[in-house]
């Protein structure tokens, strides 16, 4: 099939997500990846500057990652998940509890990110049946994003991606972004007195991605964790993102004091290759539903629960984390990011630039208008960016770079160019 006939039919018969079935950007047909160049059709070559939505930790088709897949496809690539168990989900599960460092004991399998807050939320709420004082009320960071299934989209921020659903979501209570200035813990005593049933507050830590890469105060999210913690509310780490050293430490969790009793994990969790989520909780959880009341047992599930490939292949990610020159690269990184977004302030345009690990952002503010993730700047901005062979997909005019852990040094440099360009190109026209 050539360039021309895939283009025609993809355009004919297939839907892509986050994306308008009239088409106003041409896609790409794309033949073939390998670390952080994406190879397509039309033999162009473009650097995968955000690892394709953020997953591809060691860059595409790491040759360790790949063979370990192909072994274990000769060996097992599917069994049903109940009643049966296998060594790639056994040794996956030890090894997550054990490197998260949190104290969690269980591991409960599903397909992606979305599927593990729905998890996460499901085993809040039957925690309280459980224990036979039914709590319902999920409470919420303002402008987080926690997936598109429906648990999922009701514990996000409302707006753009939920419009259509409102009225079929379920009442989420929402506390403001810690900034310093208590405002949200101020906030999360005053939703205790208006409510009697608070289940769980759920939060992305450090980094709100989705948002615009929001980075914010870690200070006061530990206070307002601890003050949460101490109403007895089940605490929900949405990791989906920041997971697997993107901030810097295994996990973002890892860098505040108030531990969260269920953590959700999925991107970087394979290393782009195969679809897998995972949700973790510690004793208090799991020991509501260790009982002998079969019908308080936890009824969930997915058909590909704890698949033998997707586990081999994010042990083998594991395997390539633990190494002493993955973790060089990622110190690297944020010594590379810290440099580049201090450049940026000189750049009239160029505000709030900002990095947490290995998360680099700016905002693009013409004329200081309010961002909004359909902005035709962004378009623009994408089609800039693209045109000179780099990936860069702005969240509304957030322009971010979240690259492969083992990113070549010229093609670092070369996103850090293009963003350059772009400013430069902006400064005194606009």
């Amino acid at each position: 099939m050539n360039a021309d006939q895939l283009t025609q039919l993809d355009k004919e018969y297939v839907w892509h997500p986050y994306s308008p079935l009239r088409q106003f950007q041409k896609i790409l047909p794309v033949v073939q990846a390998k670390g952080a160049i994406i190879y397509t059709s039309e033999h162009r070559e473009i650097i995968d500057a955000i690892s394709s939505w953020w997953t591809n930790l060691h860059g595409h088709a790491h040759p360790y990652i790949a063979t370990k897949l192909y072994e274990q496809a000769l060996k097992l690539e599917h069994v049903i998940f109940a009643g049966f168990t296998h060594e790639p989900a056994v040794e996956l599960a030890t090894r997550i509890i054990t490197l998260s460092g949190l104290n969690h004991r269980k591991v409960f399998y599903s397909d992606n990110g979305s599927t593990a807050i729905e998890v996460a939320i499901k085993m809040a709420i039957q925690y309280w049946h459980n224990q036979g004082t039914p709590k319902k009320t999920i409470l919420a960071l303002e402008d987080g994003y926690h997936g598109d299934t429906f648990g999922a989209m009701s514990v996000s921020a409302r707006g753009l991606f939920t419009n259509p659903f409102n009225d079929l979501l379920f009442d989420v209570k929402y506390l403001p972004l810690p900034d310093g200035t208590n405002r949200s813990i101020q906030a999360f005593h005053k939703i205790c007195e208006s409510i009697t049933d608070p289940a769980a507050f759920i939060y992305e830590p450090l980094i709100q991605g989705t948002a615009g890469m929001v980075m914010y105060d870690a200070t006061e999210m530990n206070q307002l964790l601890n003050h949460i913690k101490q109403k007895e509310i089940i605490l929900i780490a949405d990791e989906v993102f920041t997971g697997f050293y993107r901030t810097g430490t295994f996990l973002a969790s890892n860098q505040l004091t108030t531990t969260p009793d269920i953590i959700c994990l999925s991107k970087g969790l394979t290393a782009g290759f195969m679809p897998l989520g995972l949700t973790t909780c510690n004793d208090r959880i799991a020991g509501a539903f260790e009982q002998e009341d079969r019908s308080k047992s936890f009824f969930h599930g997915h058909s590909y629960t704890g698949n033998p490939l997707s586990c081999a292949v994010a042990n083998a990610s594991l395997d390539l984390l633990e190494r002493k020159e993955t973790l060089d690269l990622i110190h690297q990184l944020q010594l590379s990011h810290q440099t580049f977004t201090e450049s940026l302030q000189s750049f009239s345009r160029a505000h709030k630039p900002r990095y947490c690990g290995t998360v680099a952002a700016v905002d693009f503010r013409p004329d200081h208008e309010k961002h909004d993730y359909i902005s035709n700047w962004r378009d623009i901005l994408y089609e800039f960016f693209i045109t000179r062979g780099v990936l860069l997909r702005p969240l509304g005019t957030t322009i971010y770079t979240v690259p492969p852990y083992g990113i070549e040094h010229h093609q670092m440099n070369r996103i850090y160019e293009v963003i350059y360009e772009w400013f430069e190109y902006n400064q005194s026209r606009l």
